[in-house]
């Protein structure tokens, strides 16, 4: 199978960074010989970075991930796992169809996503902020046009910022109560000031705040879930739904953003059409016929023996195994800390031991998985395998009596099985724990001992890989004593019982970027853990974990802020929150030959707004 390598992306114009460094020693020229010492002033700019600066200047043709020679035209159908019951992304109730975001509803700038965290010129031509970054203003682009041919105006910008401010999903409302002012300087221009909040990303989070129209949008209702097409400024519009079953998207002609640079060579199909399925198994079977055209493959088994029908034999379907440049992907078996089980730290990491990876990777998934523990595995942000350097010992010092000291100074290492699914040593760690915390094994099963009561829970599933993985977990449980129910649900109640909280363990992942920022508190932030709708499953409630968090957001220098990742990656694991399942090293992506993709892949891995339609050749048939 091909391996697509992630870009080295070479800038082609020398002049560039001559004509900077020039202009540099030129400077310095003029300030020595004056003798008088220029004030730095900032001014609008065509992009942002979190840290450092924009790998593409002002005047960049296309995003190096992008072939501005792809053809427009054809139709691309994508599969989502579940159902939908709104069109609306922005709010805590319904499940909404992800797509909404970017290919309808747009952004005042947009991500370069071959860059840790860079924002480049969307719906706003440019964008200005100080060296403290306590304010931004946007200029929006003359052009920028709702798909009704209203221009875009400050008063949207305004208006999206006070609806999902005070009645947008969680995340929204955390990141957008920071503003402390919102100005309107003229009809394209809006300046949002924080009042000194040490948060050096809230321009770029307000930079990628969703644009909705004032004029079509009824805030008294905005809260309830809602199957009709939102008006938005983006590529596609919503010409069809079949509830619960498909959702359809047609290229807006008249699309005021399809010349623009960040543009050129995305958005390539004039449909796009999302087909939902409940259930795995018949959602693959759907694509071995035809009926969806590329997945991204998450099952080990399937991509080790499940593609050898026809079409994958005689290269109708390619597969792509693609090597990005972010944090592994990451399975974990969460602990939900609300519940009284599991509130005594020692219990998490008894039943962190009980976890028999080598034995499921090898029986399972011949092999193919890595495991690293931490939420930035495989990346310069990881805490493994590196002892804590001086910055990191600086913000972690009014903790440091309890963290583990094998944590800090890199010793610690997950527990690794003779993969007999038998091993006795794991085993007996576990049970001297669990004595700790009170727990004793009485004929076989595991009972607290000030209550008699037995140690057991449910662990909630929805897929055939999460159940085969909690059924195995469940089988080493039963040796310590311990009895774990396993209870299958679909997509829909499963993402309900999630959302709400609703479960005792849960198998999740979260994606993580080369630049965590606020999403960070979305996922464990104390403020997030009663709140429902956020991504805190486990109920995390640690001041250590919120100090790392705003150490992290006030870092100016990408060595201040990779120690601070590190030390927030430190502390969730000496929490013991969730039990790192597996970690998956690449990404695979099957496709039928007829849809086209980049010869350079981002640094984030695959976009299908960078795909194209090409009818194979009598050949390829």
């Amino acid at each position: 199978m091909p391996l697509i390598e992630s870009p080295r992306w070479k800038r082609g114009k020398p002049p560039h960074w001559a004509a900077k460094l020039a202009a540099g020693l030129a400077f310095c020229l003029f300030q020595a010989l004056s003798g008088a010492a220029a004030e730095h002033k900032p001014g609008p700019a065509h992009a942002l970075a979190m840290h450092g600066t924009p790998a593409l200047p002002a005047d960049f043709s296309h995003l190096p991930y992008a072939n501005p020679a792809a053809p427009k035209g054809g139709r691309l159908i994508l599969s989502q796992s579940g159902t939908f019951d709104s069109l609306n992304p922005l709010i805590v109730k319904g499940i909404a169809v992800p797509q909404m975001r970017g290919y309808v509803i747009e952004s005042l700038l947009t991500r370069g996503h071959d860059e840790a965290f860079t924002l480049y010129g969307l719906l706003a031509d440019s964008v200005e902020t100080d060296e403290a970054r306590s304010y931004v203003t946007f200029r929006l682009r003359p052009q920028a046009r709702f798909a009704d041919g209203r221009p875009v105006t400050a008063e949207d910008v305004l208006f999206s910022w006070q609806l999902l401010r005070d009645k947008g999903r969680p995340n929204y409302r955390l990141y957008y109560a920071k503003v402390t002012k919102a100005e309107i300087i003229d009809a394209r221009t809006i300046r949002f000031d924080f009042g000194g909040a040490a948060d050096r990303e809230l321009p770029l989070i307000l930079g990628l705040m969703p644009i909705l129209a004032k004029h079509a949008v009824d805030p008294e209702r905005f809260e309830e879930t809602t199957l009709s097409a939102p008006l938005g400024s983006g590529p596609y519009q919503v010409t069809a739904v079949r509830p619960t079953a498909s959702v359809t998207l047609t290229r807006n002609p008249d699309y005021w953003g399809r010349d623009l640079p960040i543009n050129r060579g995305l958005w390539n199909f004039d449909e796009i059409r999302i087909d939902f399925y409940r259930e795995a198994n018949g959602q693959f079977e759907a694509f071995k016929r035809g009926l969806y055209d590329a997945r991204i493959e998450h099952e080990p088994l399937r991509w080790h023996e499940g593609y050898d029908f026809a079409a994958a034999k005689n290269g109708e379907v390619l597969r792509d195994t693609i090597k990005t440049g972010l944090p592994q992907p990451t399975e974990y078996l969460v602990f939900n800390t609300r519940r009284p089980v599991f509130a005594d730290i020692r219990v998490r990491e008894a039943l962190t031991l009980l976890f028999d990876f080598d034995w499921i990777n090898r029986n399972y998934f011949f092999g193919l998985y890595g495991r690293i523990p931490g939420y930035f595995p495989g990346s310069q942000l990881s805490a493994y395998q590196r002892p804590a350097d001086d910055r990191e010992r600086q913000l972690l010092a009014p903790y440091l009596n309890r963290l583990p000291a094998e944590i800090i100074d890199g010793r610690f290492r997950l527990p690794a099985s003779d993969g007999s699914g038998r091993d006795r040593d794991t085993l007996r760690r576990a049970l001297a724990l669990l004595a700790e915390a009170g727990f004793a094994l009485e004929n076989g099963v595991l009972k607290q001992r000030s209550t008699g009561q037995p140690l057991r829970f449910e662990i909630l599933v929805t897929t055939r890989d999460q159940e085969r993985i909690a059924l195995a977990y469940a089988r080493d449980l039963k040796r310590a004593g311990i009895e774990a129910e396993i209870r299958a649900v679909d997509g829909v109640q499963f993402d309900q019982r999630r959302l709400s909280y609703a479960f005792d363990m849960i198998q999740n992942r979260w994606d993580q970027s080369l630049s965590p920022g606020n999403e960070q508190a979305f996922y464990w932030g104390s403020s997030a853990a009663d709140t429902p709708g956020t991504r805190n499953y486990m109920g995390a409630k640690d001041p250590a974990i919120d100090a790392m968090i705003a150490a992290m957001l006030e870092a100016r220098h990408r060595d201040e802020f990779v120690s601070a990742v590190r030390a927030l990656d430190r502390v969730l694991i000496a929490g013991f929150y969730a039990i790192p399942a597996y970690n998956v090293p690449e990404q695979w992506i099957a496709r039928w030959n007829r849809i086209q993709m980049p010869s350079s892949t981002a640094l984030s891995g695959v976009l299908p707004e960078t795909w194209w339609f090409a009818p194979p050749r009598p050949s390829q048939r």
